[in-house]
Order: structure tokens, then sequence, then C-alpha cells
């Protein structure tokens, strides 16, 4: 069915959009993640994705246009789709096409022959027009640059209720915060499609919003047609040796409801991806799906039962088994394990990081400073300001500082290209229960302590709280991880791509040092800066880090 893109809200204070670049035409074939534009908004020149996948089929703006959020930018949908409705809702020029359009649709249509009929095939036969229903399916956005999928944290509207565009019906957890998910649609809703907690791929199904009686139901059942359909071809173009090799007999009845009369078993590929990557034996294993498929809630809720020839290798009487160390463990031991699903946030974090590890070249550069003179300053600061300045705080101003005069350091890798920062915009990590945030202090170079350790504290608090948006963290030039409070005194730390180095920070700690020729005792500091070497070479790192030592051991170098 063919949808109405509207002008997102790029920002949060964005309330209309300039189109600087239209990246597509129409004719062109559209899937979720591909950019549709570059729009000028009220802070920057901003990419627009699409969350929804299909042909373009009208472009009802030019480039330089300033468009309203929520208002109308094309339409995208199915070849041939009558969209004489949707154009009419552009204005007069979209109306005036609407005819012209139509007798080019009208002319015959190529005829396509299936390669093959087959019965199981007749599930996307049966597909009915939807055309004419008036309702909306609203799809899981992709709401961060990293999100695969969200999860549904809670719903701000039932079954029933009135909506208006711009209303806010959900609130999702994505891979970096819980953010709101606003609709851009005017009706009742429908139909809610997940429960609260339930993790929900980019493009599925969350709900229905549309007239009050319309048929949404038939919206569905097309999207399942579709998605069976899809997954039956799939199937019958697996290779014989790949059908031997499942763990039932195909002659025989199966094992349970959600297969046909030959066996096969209905499972979406998501799924079918997790059950072999967990071993699980899929003919066991009940769905809950259309027909009985099974799909991914089935295979996280599944509990793996015992096999037959498991029983017979451990009821074994060998040797080994004999000497097991169930056997001679005390009677009242018992052994534990607890599994949690892992969050979007943890999940984020593991691709990201491996990325960086594996596609960077790390190479690490450790150096001590003393901080017998940032202690006196520090001390000296908080007499006089409100605002308790931190370790962190001089931390990040000094980076900040010593960036401006090493700019190589202050950069990234681009593939082709190296790009090189005029401003420093220090990411700070933060941890947070479920992992890490990076929130980011932008133009660090220019502002007092004071600004610093305030910003810092704010983000901080929402990083605890979920509250953190795009703004927040995206855009970092540099990052700084601090493990000092926690009493570690000397890490490495894996680079925030694709910022070219991260500075890991360590406690300071009472040492024996040698100051004008005798040993006494002196606070020490090490920081460990770790480096892209496709960006930064050797020397320029150890350069940056001197330069940052003096500032660090004399931080009036800082105020004047």
């Amino acid at each position: 069915m063919a949808e109405i893109l509207i002008m997102p809200r790029l920002t949060d204070t964005m309330e209309e959009g300039v189109v600087a670049n239209i990246l597509v035409k129409e004719g062109d074939k559209v899937k979720s993640g591909d950019l549709l534009a570059e729009v000028e908004t009220d802070k920057a020149t901003m990419e627009w994705e699409s969350f929804v996948e299909g042909e373009v089929l009208y472009i009802g703006v030019n480039e330089g246009d300033g468009v309203p959020v929520n208002d109308p930018v094309m339409i995208l949908g199915k070849k041939g789709e009558d969209i004489s409705d949707l154009k009419a809702k552009f204005g007069a020029e979209g109306a005036k096409e609407t005819k012209k359009e139509e007798e080019q649709e009208e002319q015959p249509k190529e005829e396509i022959q299936p390669k093959k009929e087959e019965p199981k095939k007749t599930v996307s036969a049966k597909k009915t027009d939807t055309s004419s229903i008036k309702a909306t399916v609203l799809r899981m956005r992709k709401m961060t640059d990293t999100m695969e999928e969200g999860v549904l944290a809670s719903w701000l509207v039932k079954v029933g209720d009135k909506v208006k565009s711009g209303d806010v019906v959900a609130e999702v957890e994505t891979d970096k915060a819980t953010m709101d998910f606003d609709i851009y649609e005017d009706g009742e809703v429908l139909y809610l499609a997940a429960e609260e907690g339930d993790s929900v791929a980019i493009d599925a199904p969350i709900a229905v919003i549309g007239e009050k009686g319309a048929d949404y139901q038939a919206l569905l059942d097309n999207e399942s047609s579709s998605t069976t359909s899809e997954n039956t071809e799939t199937e019958e173009k697996e290779s014989s040796q790949k059908e031997a090799s499942m763990p039932y007999d195909r002659d025989e009845k199966p094992k349970n409801t959600n297969s046909d009369a030959d066996g096969r078993i209905f499972i979406s590929p998501l799924a079918k991806k997790m059950a072999e990557d967990n071993g699980y034996d899929i003919s066991q294993i009940e769905g809950s799906g259309e027909n009985g498929r099974i799909i991914k809630k089935d295979i996280e809720n599944f509990t793996p039962q015992e096999t037959s020839s498991t029983k017979q290798v451990s009821d074994k009487p060998t040797s080994q088994a004999q000497t097991t160390p169930q056997k001679s463990a005390p009677a009242f031991a018992q052994e534990g394990v607890r599994e949690e699903k892992v969050s979007q946030m943890r999940k984020a974090i593991g691709r990201s990081l491996s990325d960086s590890k594996f596609k960077a070249p790390h190479f690490y550069l450790t150096i001590a400073v003393d901080m017998d003179k940032a202690i006196e300053t520090r001390k000296m600061l908080n007499e006089l300001s409100d605002s308790k300045i931190s370790f962190n705080d001089i931390v990040i101003k000094s980076t900040a500082l010593a960036l401006k005069k090493h700019p190589n350091i202050n950069a990234s890798w681009h593939g082709e290209t190296i790009r090189y920062y005029d401003n420093v915009h220090m990411g700070v990590a933060v941890a947070v229960d479920e992992g890490l945030l990076v929130p980011v202090v932008r133009f660090a170079e220019m502002k007092t302590l004071s600004q610093i350790n305030k910003e810092v504290k704010d983000f901080a608090g929402k990083a605890k709280d979920k509250k953190l948006q795009p703004s927040d963290w995206e855009g970092s030039t540099f990052t700084i991880s601090n493990l000092g409070m926690f009493g570690i005194e000397e890490f490495t730390a894996i680079i925030n791509a694709p910022n070219a180095c991260i500075l890991a920070v360590g406690a300071i700690n009472q040492k024996p040092v040698v100051k004008n020729g005798e040993i006494v005792v002196g606070n020490v500091m090490k920081m460990t800066l770790s480096c892209d070497h496709r960006v930064v070479d050797g020397a320029v790192g150890a350069a940056f880090l001197q330069t940052l030592k003096e500032y660090m051991e004399n931080p009036l170098k800082m105020l004047v």
C-alpha cells in the first residue's frame, strides 16, 4: 500500500526543513535505511533516511523548497498503484498530474509467468486490494544510526484513542536511549501489534491507525501473506543436501503443529538463524505466529529438551562418566547459571567496539603526570566557586586545549579521507547500568571549568534516566574515559569510532618520586592514549601527551 512520506522532525526545535538535495528520483527502488534527501534544519544540514521500502511513485517538492514538519514530501509504494487520492494531499500541482498518470497506469501491464506452479505459493495469490482501506500500519522506525530493533518500553495510548499527527504514542528503548515514538497520521488507534517489553525489528508493524471501523485486519493479513510467501520461496530454493540435514524425517508425521503435510516447518528467517546459532532442534519448538509459524519470541522462550542420543551417552558406564565432578560434589552443592536477554544498548556497544577494535589498528602511549599543583589549584577553585570542580573537569579542559595545539589528533578516519576538526567536541564516557554512553561537550576548548562541570553532571543524570537524545551523543571528535574514581591505576580503552584517539585516565596515587634530587611522596596519575595508526603516528601522539602533561602539571596555564 502506497504511503506518503512527510517532512520528519530532525531536531527537537525544528519547525520547517529546506530540501537542500533530493537523492532519489521517481521510479527509484528504496529500502529501509536508504537516504532520501539532505534537509537543512535549524541546526545543521542532515540526512533523511527512509523507514519504509518501495518505489518512489511521486515527489511533490523541489530542491530549495521549505517544507513544514509533517507536510507531505513524496509517495512510496508499489509500481502501478493508484495514488490519485494521495497526490491530492500535495495541493494543486499534485491534483493536476493525477489524471495524466492514471491514463498511463491504465496501459496493459507485462504479464509475469511463474517458473513453476506450486500449491504452496497460493498464499500470495490471495492478497487483496487494500488501497481503499483508510488506515495506516505504523512501523518501528530507525531512531538512531545504529539501531536494528527497538524494545517497546511503554504504550501511551490504547485501542480506541483518538490521535493526531505529532502525538507521542509510545516510548521505545533503542540501543542508546529510551525515546519518544511520535506519529505522522490522524485517526483512531485500531490495533496494537506489539506488547510492552516486546523487541520489534525495524519496519515491523507495531500498530494500526485509521478511521473507526476500517478493515485493518486485511492490511495485516496482506503483510502476513507476503512474508509467508517470501519465506516459502526461500525454503524451496534450499538444496536437497540442506533438507537432508534437517532434524526430522519429512516422511514422518511432524512433531509439532507448525508444519504442512510434507513435514516442512514454518519458521521466520530470523528465528531460523537464531535456532541454528543456538543448536536448537526446531521440530521441538512450538510456533506462536500465524499458522503456527515459529518466530523470534518462540526461540527466545524455548528450553531445549534432552535428546535420546544425549541420554545414551550419559547412561554409558564409562570410566570418564564415573569421574565427573558432580559425583564428588557435596550433597548440598548445586550448580547455578543465569541468562539475561542482551539489551539494545549492549548489542550496540558490542557491534561498535568490535568494529573499532578489529578495523582500526590500535597502539598505546602511556604517560605519568605529577598532580600536586592540580590538587592545589582544584582546592583553591572550589573555595571560590559555587560549583565543585572535579579532576575530570580539569582533564577535559586540559585535553581540549592540547588538541588545539595538535590538530592532527583531533581527527577521524573516513576511508578515502582523514577529517580534521577546527573545534573540540569532547566525548565523555558515562557508565550506566546497561553499559556505556558517550555524551558530547561541544566546543570544550571555549568553555570554563564551571561550564564543563555543569554540562557533564547534566549528561550523567540524563544518561542514567535514559533521557539522552541523539543530539547529545553525536559528533564527538575525541573521547575521554576516566576510571580513576574506581581506583583503577592504569588501563587501555578502545577507540570510539570514528575518532582517531581516546584517552584513558587512571586514579591519582601517592608514590615515591624524585624532586630536587630527593625522594619524596608525590601524587601521580597515569594517562594512556589509544591511537588509530591510520591517522596518528607515534611521534604525533607522544607530542600531544607532552603538551597535555604541561597543562595538567601547571593548570593555571588553562586560565590565561
